[in-house]
């Protein structure tokens, strides 16, 4: 997903979530199977109205990597606002309004999702638009849900849309079966939306089907570290991530490292598989170079919301390229800020900077991840790894270095962690990995509560729906 046009697009549903009853939004301002996807262009307005919601800041604009890393191991509160320390000191409730932030989306996006693929299916569209679009639709279904299974546990499993005019009052879901949907909905995704060499510019952002396949990949890593795990989790794992890589350099590469984040070079990165697109306005810009920035160096005008954690900074390596790129010192400070995120052109809170879901260093760290689950034993567990630290200039790992699965699983927490600081990934990485507890005795001395491992269901929403019920220990 590399430049896609959704801010030049008609984005037919403009509503939020209600706050009327539980996973409803308000009724389209125009939009009804009888007046809408009579033709491919209703259809394609309609699914970028689903990719819409992704750019709120409330969202994968900013919500994403403030849940997943503030929670984590490298980043720190710089300006302390409402829901953020407690994020960070990991004593956040169920009225912390970024986690409703992320479960309220989601949710938009999975009704929207919904929408076209009950509308779609009923369409006379010719048949390989049609897939594509299903295609599209179901492979963000998919994301949403993925995502609220890392986050919250059991949760509702929603398949139909619903309107206003619904008295919706869903149950939580046990995990396996939103996670049999996940990969049903990521099986047709990779079936279906067209190649990234056949997505067309003026389309040019869609999922495509490598990157269901790298999505499909992390989902099976995850359910195999789940209690809904199943035999073949790990080798399905490692066939999605093949798949990926079989596509070749043409399609799918590693880049210098400064070029994955450069936003005058986006439109040829070719390691990025899927992102949310941000641009300057008219178009929605991106606030997350913003907030990380600091005030004092021009010509940022950052707010220093957020600081590098000073323990990871001194971790790289020396001779490591990615540090560089990837963080700075506040002049005059102890500090350190992520400066990985940076745009020459930002006009105030709006930067052209996409907000990377899946890139191809993903993929061979997980191609790595599950070669070691499969067979801790196997020297080619470490070729995808070496690729990713030989482009950092690290010396490769080996059975020599690295010789037991648990030594590779260490190695691999602080690969994934120099790769993507700050990319939004780190908690669900911990939490797959097993190394969440032992990372905060680490950072905060504290021995985190097991409750901690999930996110509490947001209380606006358990008010709504009685049905819900709350994570143990909240």
């Amino acid at each position: 997903m590399k430049k896609i046009n959704i801010f030049l697009a008609v984005l037919i549903i403009t509503s939020a979530v209600s706050c009327k009853k539980f996973l409803q939004e308000d009724a389209y301002d125009f939009v009804s199977p009888d007046n809408f996807y009579k033709s491919e262009g209703d259809a394609n307005a309609a699914l970028n109205g689903v990719y819409s919601i992704m750019q709120l800041q409330q969202y994968y604009g900013r919500t994403v990597w403030i849940l997943n890393d503030l929670t984590g191991d490298q980043m720190s509160v710089g300006a302390p606002q409402t829901n953020r320390p407690e994020l960070y000191s990991q004593t956040y409730t169920s009225t912390n309004g970024e986690i409703s932030n992320w479960w309220n989306n989601s949710y938009v996006l999975i009704n929207r999702a919904n929408d076209v693929i009950r509308n779609v299916e009923n369409s006379t569209l010719p048949a390989p638009a049609k897939n594509n679009i299903l295609g599209n639709a179901r492979f963000l279904r998919a994301l949403a849900h993925f995502d609220m299974l890392r986050s919250f546990g059991d949760v509702p499993l929603l398949l139909t849309p619903t309107q206003a005019s619904d008295d919706v009052r869903v149950p939580r879901t046990p995990v396996a079966a939103v996670y049999r949907q996940v990969i049903e909905d990521l099986v047709f995704a990779e079936a279906n939306c067209l190649s990234e060499a056949q997505i067309p510019s003026a389309s040019k952002g869609r999922a495509s089907s490598g990157a269901a396949s790298a999505l499909l990949a992390k989902v099976y890593l995850s359910r195999a570290a789940s209690p809904a795990a199943e035999g073949t989790d790990n080798q399905n794992a490692l066939a999605a991530c093949n798949k990926v890589i079989a596509a070749g350099p043409s399609v799918y590469t590693l880049l210098p490292f400064a070029d994955v984040f450069d936003p005058d070079k986006k439109s040829a990165n070719r390691e990025e598989i899927f992102a949310v697109q941000f641009g300057l306005p008219p178009n929605t810009g991106n606030i997350t170079p913003r907030m990380h920035l600091p005030r004092s160096v021009a010509p940022f005008d950052g707010n220093e919301a957020f600081f590098v954690e000073n323990a990871f900074a001194r971790s790289y390596a020396a001779n490591d390229l990615r540090r560089s790129v990837t963080i700075a010192a506040v002049p005059s400070t102890s500090n350190f800020y992520y400066r990985k995120f940076t745009d020459p052109q930002r006009q105030g809170n709006n930067a052209r900077n996409n907000w990377v879901i899946l890139r191809f260093a993903d993929v061979l760290l997980m191609q790595s991840e599950a070669a070691n689950q499969i067979n801790p034993g196997d020297a080619g567990k470490f070729t995808g790894i070496n690729l990713v630290r030989a482009r950092a200039g690290l010396t490769p790992l080996s059975l020599a270095t690295t010789p037991g699965k648990d030594d590779f699983i260490t190695a691999l927490v602080d690969e994934r962690g120099w790769e993507f600081a700050a990319e939004g990934q780190r908690r669900y990485d911990l939490l797959r990995l097993g190394r969440m507890k032992q990372q905060q005795l680490k950072l905060h001395n504290i021995t985190l509560d097991d409750k901690y491992l999930l996110m509490p269901v947001p209380e606006t929403e358990r008010t709504l729906n009685p049905n819900l019920t709350q994570n143990p220990g909240f």
